[in-house]
Formats: C-alpha cells, structure tokens, sequence
C-alpha cells in the first residue's frame, strides 16, 4: 500500500504570517494537530504543530496580564515558531517506509508532495488505521498469534492449511523476533468461518507454538 491510499488529500494549511493564536483556533475548528506552511506562490516552507504552538504561548504562572499576553501573542507569527526543516513523502511512497520515517526521525506527520506541490498529509494517526485494517481489528473472528521457523514457503503452508479447512482470512501481520538467539517469525491472523480447534489443529504442523488465541 501506497502513501497516496491512506493520506489526507487537500490538507488545511496556513500563511507564515498568520498569528499564533489564529493558528491555534484553525487547528482546534478543524480537528487537525499540525499545519503545512505555504508562503504566498503555494510552495511548502514549514511545518507546524500544535505542540509548537502551545510551547510559544505563554506559561499559566506569567507575570504578564491578559492585555500584554494578548498583544505579545498577535506578533509572534507562525514563521516565528515553524519548523523549516521539513521532513516529506511522495504520493508512491511505500506505507511502511512513511511509518519508517515517522518512528526514526520521531516525528508526528509527513506532508506528501507531487514534485513541489503539496497534495496531501500522512499522519501517525493515518499509520495506526492502517495497523487497525492489517490485523482485522474492526471484524470478528478468531485472532491467533503463533510463531514460525521464517523458513520458505512456511507461511504460505500455513495461510494454505487454514484455507483448506475453510478458514476465511480477513486479517494478517507478520513480526520478526529473536527466541532463543534464533529469529522466528510471529504471525497473527485474524480468521473467520472456523472453530478454534480446527484452526489450531491447521496451524499445528507448521507452527513452532501457538502463542495466542482468542475471539474478538
């Protein structure tokens, strides 16, 4: 899956010289945490989130009073407080290679560009949806996690042997993990149309162990 599948299109931005309190109000009317930054010609020149934001604003125990915070806060402008060091993705950008970027460089969004143009944003909440459709987590069924050799063909034995006993798969994540100074896999499937003894009686000549299983 692309990043093109899962992003948000047409994403709610702001001018570098919008104040920091008008910014505030944009995310909270729109239910966003961060906004791209477009200069005057469209073209991306920071990021912002409400973090940002929220750090530029005045502390709770100042010693300003609300005429000073109010005016100090209608010069600081979001240029001021954005980052313009702008970490981006391309519409074919691979899913996992987003969620890549967002976990190493521990970030929270990804604006999404088509050459110099932004067209979208990918955010974590994006990522988790994602995570949520992968595994099967808005269907019932029986969920099991069972551990793999990783040898070839081992998991397309195992997806094989469900299937033949009419197991329907609806959901499927794979995670490698080092037992033992050996790596295995653990996989989890998210099975439909099958009792849980059947199913572990399938699973059992491929699997090292089944770890888990239980409805959902």
């Amino acid at each position: 899956m692309l990043v093109q599948e899962q992003m948000s299109s047409n994403p709610v931005t702001v001018a570098p010289d919008v104040s920091v309190p008008d910014a505030l109000a944009l995310m909270r009317q729109r239910k966003v945490r961060r906004l791209p930054v477009l200069d005057s010609q469209g073209k991306l020149v920071g990021i912002v989130s409400d973090k940002d934001l929220l750090y530029a604003s005045p502390s709770p125990t100042t010693s300003l009073n609300v005429w000073e915070i109010h005016s100090l806060l209608s010069r600081l402008t979001v240029e001021k407080v954005m980052t313009r060091s702008i970490v981006s993705v391309s519409e074919d950008t691979p899913l996992e290679e987003a969620a890549r970027i967002m976990a190493d460089q521990k970030i929270g969004g990804l604006p999404v560009l088509r050459g110099s143009s932004l067209v979208g944003i990918i955010t974590e909440t994006d990522i988790f949806r994602f995570f949520l459709e992968l595994l099967g987590g808005r269907r019932k069924g029986i969920r099991v996690t069972f551990s793999l050799s990783g040898s070839k063909g081992s998991l397309a034995k195992s997806v094989a042997a469900v299937s033949a006993v009419g197991g329907d798969i609806v959901g499927l994540g794979v995670a490698e993990v080092r037992e033992g100074g050996v790596m295995h896999w653990h996989v989890t499937l998210k099975v439909q149309d099958i009792q849980k003894d059947a199913l572990v009686k399938a699973l059992t000549p491929t699997a090292v162990a089944i770890l888990d299983i239980h409805e959902s």
